[in-house]
């Protein structure tokens, strides 16, 4: 039986978000800077008047924009390094280990940036499907390269990825309303499974 598993990270295999963990991780005191500038950004997201994916892209390009490829990447193989397994959540852990990849094809589907979930996505052996950072000449521009993978374009990456592969079953994970098309687009729709 052929089947296809779609994670979310945050919050459904993690305890925590890891976007504020990693850039406080990749720079405390320009993270600390950035995060009092963007107070006002975030109250007005909680009040809904303004889009996650905007606030999103300023702060991270507000402590990685300018920053070399390879510099982030060592980086992130470091938070990896540091917070592998301790934020993962123990039940997702162990049914991580326990998938038949000989039957299974495994993504992990994030609005997370690729550069910091790709080792984890690399440890577990699945495939990775996030918002992507951009990069031109090997710096990091602050931008992305096409949209924030939430909501329904977390389903369009998954059938462009997929591109008519057939499976007995699809289930998806998710933990927030950012993963329910996912959830839904699924034969089987996980919310909190591990939680």
């Amino acid at each position: 039986m052929k089947k296809l598993y779609c994670f979310d990270f945050d919050g459904t295999l993690t305890y925590k978000d890891t976007m504020f963990l990693y850039l406080q991780f990749y720079d405390a005191s320009k993270f600390r800077i950035q995060f009092i500038k963007h107070i006002p950004l975030f109250i007005l997201l909680k009040m809904n008047l303004l889009e996650a994916d905007k606030v999103k892209r300023s702060f991270v390009s507000s402590v990685l924009k300018g920053q070399t490829k390879s510099k982030i990447e060592k980086k992130s193989q470091q938070f990896f390094d540091q917070y592998y397994p301790e934020i993962f959540r123990e039940n997702a852990l162990d049914f991580i280990k326990n998938i038949d990849h000989s039957q299974t094809d495994c993504y992990i589907v994030s609005a997370s940036l690729d550069i910091w979930v790709r080792p984890f996505a690399e440890k577990f052996g699945m495939k990775l499907l996030a918002t992507q950072a951009a990069f031109e000449n090997n710096i990091f521009t602050g931008k992305f390269v096409g949209k924030n993978c939430n909501g329904l374009e977390k389903v369009n990456r998954i059938k462009e990825a997929i591109n008519e592969k057939k499976y007995d079953k699809t289930i998806a994970f998710g933990d927030t309303s950012g993963d329910q098309e996912m959830l839904d687009w699924a034969d089987e729709g996980q919310f909190k499974f591990f939680h």
